[in-house]
């Protein structure tokens, strides 16, 4: 098992976070056994594309509220870091209380 479980949409509420918000995030590493997907379909040319991340932020974004990881954005760098054999991916962290 590549992730905790899959998802389907966002449990938590609105964080209001855009992307200067997220930028101001320091990433750290997460390990892919502790996330929960919001996405369950993803999009293969993105997940094959080497510059998927040219116009976005580098790492993947992670919402923890209520001691779960949510994966809200970087599914496909998640999946890529899997096909890689890695168990750990570099993502930026938003603690929401709750």
């Amino acid at each position: 098992m590549i992730f905790k479980r899959v998802g389907e949409g966002r449990p938590y509420p609105d964080h209001g976070l855009s992307s200067r918000g997220w930028a101001a995030v320091p990433p750290r590493q997460v390990r892919l056994d502790e996330l929960v997907t919001t996405k369950d379909t993803l999009q293969l040319a993105a997940l094959l594309d080497e510059d998927s991340t040219f116009y976005g932020d580098l790492f993947a974004h992670v919402v923890e509220w209520h001691g779960e990881y949510y994966l809200e954005d970087g599914l496909h760098r998640a999946l890529r870091a899997a096909l890689q054999q890695r168990n750990v991916l570099h993502a930026r962290v938003h603690t929401m209380a709750g």
